[in-house]
C-alpha cells in the first residue's frame, strides 16, 4: 500500500502532537479522514485506533450531554487528570493514553463526519476500509508496527469483522460491549424485528453524515464543522446513505446480507479482551460471550460488569484493565497480563452491588446445570417434573403468565447462559414469545437493575418467533440453543410444537427469602412500576 504524504499542520497541545483531518487512502482511491494524537517525544509507538460513524469532531459533552453529566458526577475518576477537551462518545480519551506512549487515531467511517463516500454500516466495504486504515497506521514513521483496536459499541462491533480479515499489523483488540452477529444481536431478536435500528440511526448517525456542513454540529476544539465543509442538499444526503432500517425490514431472515456482516470466528486469531455488560441484553452482551467462546484466538479474556453502557470504559477500573492488556501485547511489557484470569466477573447482587470474582473459563466450570419445570396448574417452577401434563393459555400482545419458585431458603447464584423449552400451540400461524427471568422481594416487589440504557432492566431476557424455531444441530447446546433463521416453519393452528429459547447470559445472586420467576409474554418486557 502506498503511503499518502500529508501536509497537515501539527499542533502541540495538552502534551500531545495533534494532526487534524489527516487523509488515509483506501484501495478504491477514496481518502478517509482521521485525527491523530501522538507523544511529543520522537519515536515509534503502538497505535490505538477506532473507525466509526459518530463524527470524530463531536465532543462527548455536546453530542451526549446527559450521559456525560451523569458519568462525570457519579464517577469523578473519569474526568480527573484530563482537560476533557478531546473526549468523544465511546472512544478513548487521548490525554489518558498518549502519556503511556500510545498514538491514538480516530477515523471517520466512509460517509460519516469528515469522510466522503457512500454510508453503509457494518458492510464488507467498511471492514475493508478498516483493514486499510490499520495497515496505513502500521507503516507510519511514528508507528512501531503494532495496531490495537479499542472502543465501545459500534467501535467494538466492527473489531470482530476486521479481525477476521487478519490485517498483518493488527496486534490486539478490545471489543467493549460489542455485538458480533448483526442479525441475532442487532436487527432481529429470535427472528423478531427490533425497532432499535431506526431510532438509533436517525438520532446518532444521520445527524453526523458527511455533507451536512454548517447544518451539522461544530467541533468545540477546532471550531470546524464536524461533517465537512461541503454542504449537500437533503436529496444528495439520502443518495449517499443506505436506508439501514429499510434493509432490516427487507432482510427478515439470516440471509447473505447479514452473513456478509458476520465475522468468521475461525479467522479471529488476534489476542482479545472482550468486555460485556450484564444489563445490555437487547444488543451487546451476547456478542461478547459468543466472541470469547467461539473465536479461534488462543489469547483471549472475558470481563463482565454492570451499570450504564458506556461508564466503565472510562473509569479507572476499566481503563487500567485495557492499559494492562495493550501494554502486554502492543508494548511488550512483562506486566503479568499472561497470568490474568481468563474470566473476570462482577457478580451482581440486588441494589446495584457487585463483587469481583475471577474464573478460568466460560461457562463456569463449577456450574450446576439445573432444570426447573413449569407447573401449569399452579403457575409455579419446580425442580421436579409435573405429575401430569397440563396447559396454560394467554393472549397475544399480553403480559402473559408468570411461573415462580418458592422463596429461596438460601442465597442462590445464577451466573451464565440459560434456555427455556416450551411446547406451544396457538390459534394463529405464528407467535412471538418473550421470555423474562425476574426476581421478586419477599413482599413481591420486582428487583430490576440499571441496564445498558434502561434503569429498569430485568435479570434476563430471551426472544423467539415460533416460525424461526429451527435449530442448528452443530452450534446448539442445551444451555444455548442456536437458531438457523434460514427458513420459516409456520404453525398449524392449535397443533403443539417444541421450541427452545435462548436467554442472554446473566448474573444475579438471589438472596434468601426472594423469589425467582419466569414470565412468558406476548409482547416485550416493560417495567410495570414498583
Amino acid at each position: 500500500m502506498k503511503t499518502l504524504e500529508t501536509k497537515n499542520a501539527i499542533e502541540v497541545s495538552d502534551g500531545m502532537l495533534i494532526e487534524w483531518d489527516v487523509s488515509i487512502p483506501m484501495r478504491d482511491g477514496l481518502a478517509l479522514k482521521a485525527d491523530i494524537f501522538r507523544p511529543t517525544t520522537p519515536g515509534r509507538y503502538p497505535v490505538l485506533m477506532t473507525y466509526g460513524p459518530y463524527g470524530k469532531g463531536l465532543a462527548f459533552q455536546d453530542g451526549y450531554k446527559t450521559c456525560w453529566d451523569r458519568m462525570a458526577e457519579d464517577h469523578p475518576d473519569v474526568v480527573k487528570g484530563s482537560s476533557n477537551k478531546y473526549q468523544n462518545w465511546e472512544v478513548v480519551d487521548p490525554e489518558k493514553w498518549v502519556p503511556h506512549d500510545y498514538v491514538c487515531i480516530r477515523v471517520d467511517s466512509r460517509g460519516a463526519g469528515m469522510s466522503p463516500g457512500y454510508m453503509q454500516l457494518w458492510s464488507p466495504q467498511e471492514a475493508i476500509d478498516f483493514y486499510d486504515c490499520i495497515e496505513w497506521a502500521g507503516v507510519q514513521e511514528w508507528s512501531n508496527g503494532k495496531v490495537g483496536l479499542n472502543g465501545i459499541s459500534y467501535y467494538a462491533m466492527n473489531q470482530w469483522q476486521v479481525a477476521s480479515l487478519q490485517p498483518p499489523h493488527l496486534a490486539a483488540i478490545c471489543p467493549w460491549e460489542g455485538a458480533a452477529d448483526m442479525y441475532r444481536d442487532l436487527s432481529h431478536h429470535g427472528g423478531i424485528l427490533c425497532d432499535f435500528i431506526k431510532n438509533w440511526y436517525d438520532m446518532q448517525v444521520r445527524t453526523v453524515q458527511y455533507g451536512l456542513g454548517k447544518r451539522g454540529p461544530k467541533s468545540r476544539v477546532t471550531g470546524k464543522p464536524v461533517c465537512g465543509d461541503i454542504e449537500l442538499n437533503d436529496a444528495e444526503l439520502l443518495e449517499n446513505r443506505e436506508n439501514f432500517a429499510q434493509s432490516a425490514l427487507k432482510h427478515t431472515m439470516d440471509d447473505s446480507y447479514w452473513r456478509a456482516r458476520m465475522p468468521d470466528w475461525s479467522k479471529v486469531t488476534v489476542p482479545i479482551f472482550s468486555s460485556a455488560n450484564w444489563g445490555g441484553q437487547g444488543l451487546h452482551p451476547r456478542g461478547n460471550f459468543e466472541g470469547f467462546t467461539r473465536a479461534a484466538s488462543k489469547d483471549k479474556w472475558l470481563e463482565v460488569h454492570g451499570i450504564e453502557h458506556w461508564t466503565h470504559f472510562y473509569t479507572d477500573y476499566g481503563r487500567e484493565l485495557q492499559l494492562k492488556f495493550f501494554d502486554y501485547f502492543l508494548h511488550g511489557k512483562k506486566n503479568g497480563w499472561n497470568r490474568q484470569p481468563k474470566v473476570l466477573l462482577n457478580i451482581r447482587h440486588p441494589g446495584e452491588k457487585f463483587v469481583k470474582r475471577s474464573e478460568d473459563q466460560w461457562p463456569l466450570k463449577k456450574t450446576r446445570w439445573t432444570r426447573f419445570y413449569l407447573q401449569t396448574d399452579a403457575a409455579t417452577l419446580s425442580p421436579k417434573p409435573p405429575l401430569r401434563s397440563g396447559k396454560i393459555s394467554y393472549k397475544g400482545f399480553s403480559e402473559g403468565v408468570t411461573f415462580m419458585l418458592p422463596p429461596q431458603p438460601n442465597d442462590l447464584e445464577i451466573t451464565g447462559p440459560s434456555a427455556v423449552k416450551l411446547f406451544l400451540s396457538s390459534s394463529t400461524v405464528d407467535a412471538d414469545i418473550f421470555a423474562v427471568l425476574r426476581v421478586f422481594t419477599p413482599d413481591m416487589k420486582e428487583v430490576v437493575f440499571q441496564g445498558a440504557l434502561d434503569p429498569h432492566t430485568p435479570v434476563g431476557q430471551g426472544w423467539l418467533r415460533a416460525s424461526h424455531r429451527k435449530l442448528d444441530a452443530k452450534l446448539s447446546k442445551p444451555h444455548r440453543p442456536y437458531h438457523t433463521h434460514d427458513e420459516k416453519q409456520p404453525l398449524t393452528p392449535h397443533a403443539s410444537v417444541e421450541m427452545d429459547i435462548e436467554i442472554i447470559p446473566t448474573c444475579i445472586v438471589v438472596p434468601a427469602g426472594y423469589r425467582l420467576a419466569l414470565t412468558l409474554r406476548g409482547k416485550d418486557y416493560g417495567y410495570p412500576g414498583p
